[in-house]
């Protein structure tokens, strides 16, 4: 298995691990290269075929304690093939994000996860985090 920084050439099976179809293909490439620095995605590859991927989003933070220079990090869209699944290639996907991450100095890393993969997640390093709160429109009452 390799596990790499995604390129032009991998737009498509992008596309098709986010159910994007081909009438799209041309804006969704268009997407990933007007956000190319602050969305990286990453592909694992077995036998020379892409079976998962996994994006880093950067992002900047407000300066402040003494710094301009404040990002972190938010994992999404994590997706392993189906056929692929249970043989560490997300883990090795986590891999690779969490040393992108450490390697660029973020403060932290989050991510927002479907309830079957807090598990996963957790195994990774990741760890509930007590001050993390959401907001959502649809939950506003007022």
């Amino acid at each position: 298995m390799i596990v790499r920084l995604a390129g032009a050439a991998d737009t498509a099976v992008l596309a098709e691990l986010r159910d994007i179809g081909p009438d799209d293909l041309q804006a969704y490439a268009a997407w990933i290269a007007s956000h190319r620095d602050t969305h990286l995605p990453f592909v694992a590859e077995v036998d020379g075929v892409v079976v998962g991927c996994a994006w880093l989003l950067i992002a900047d933070r407000v300066p402040g304690n003494g710094s301009f220079e404040r990002q972190y990090g938010d994992v999404q869209s994590v997706m392993v093939r189906e056929e692929h699944r249970e043989r560490g290639i997300g883990a090795a996907l986590m891999d690779a994000i969490l040393a992108e991450a450490r390697r660029r100095g973020l403060l932290h890393v989050t991510v927002h996860s479907g309830r079957r993969a807090v598990d996963f997640y957790l195994r990774t390093g990741f760890a509930h985090h007590r001050q993390m709160l959401i907001w959502e429109p649809a939950a506003t009452t007022r």
